[in-house]
């Protein structure tokens, strides 16, 4: 027999929890749930921030997705999404814990090695991922992503800033190899877009702040240049 709430509005959900339309966390969400609940705060306000800055493309790319937690945020403003990482272990997990209701592509990819596709995506992001890449890798990471990118693409790169390192935790420092502070992201993102802009992020708010005081750091670049085949 169905339960049945005392305010009729909310029935809907006993009945959706009965058939089992409920969703689960992914491995890493899952982990931060349990241990840091209001960083997951912090993560979702940064792939809605993505959304807000990719919305109107047609196609968009996200580079290292990890369980893919936040994607459907990208992809509930509209456009075809497609979310790869170079560890499977990740993109299985993403696959299983997908909803078909928000429909996303899924591949492992390691961006540092070669594009994903050729001109194909209106916009790309990665969401604290360029610092664990080193940056002997960097530059072909960046010119990867361009080549993957339409014309006319762009890309936002997001991650903790440098002086945010103080205070991060003794696994997050062993992984950040990387971590930039604002006129750093400019000149990587420079070296391979016309246009970049620069902002800062405490906790789940954007904006143009003084880049050492900023807990992390967003660049987004538009206008690609043509990339040399060596780069």
């Amino acid at each position: 027999m169905t339960s049945q709430s005392k305010e009729p509005q909310y029935q809907f959900l006993v009945e959706r929890n009965e058939v089992g339309d409920t969703s689960r966390f992914g491995l890493m969400s899952s982990q931060t749930w349990q241990d840091d609940p209001k960083r997951l705060v912090f993560v979702l306000s940064r792939y809605k921030f993505a959304a807000k800055m990719l919305s109107g493309c047609r196609s968009v790319l996200e580079i290292g997705c990890a369980d893919a937690f936040g994607t459907r945020i990208v992809r509930q403003a509209g456009p075809e999404v497609t979310a790869v990482d170079f560890d499977p272990i990740f993109i299985e997990n993403a696959r299983q814990t997908m909803d078909a209701r928000w429909p996303v592509d899924f591949a492992v990819h390691d961006m540092t090695e070669t594009a994903f596709g050729a001109n194909t995506f209106d916009g790309a992001f990665a969401l604290d991922v360029i610092e664990h890449i080193t940056p002997e890798k960097e530059d072909a990471f960046v010119a990867n992503v361009v080549r993957s990118l339409t014309p006319h693409g762009v890309l936002l790169l997001g991650c903790p800033s440098q002086a945010s390192q103080a205070h991060a935790s003794k696994p997050s420092r062993e992984g950040h190899v990387n971590c930039k502070d604002g006129e750093e992201m400019r000149k990587l993102l420079g070296r391979h877009f016309h246009n970049i802009f620069v902002f800062s992020m405490n906790d789940e708010v954007v904006h143009t702040g003084y880049f050492p005081m900023a807990q992390y750091i967003f660049g987004l670049a538009c206008g690609p240049k043509v990339v040399a085949a060596s780069a």
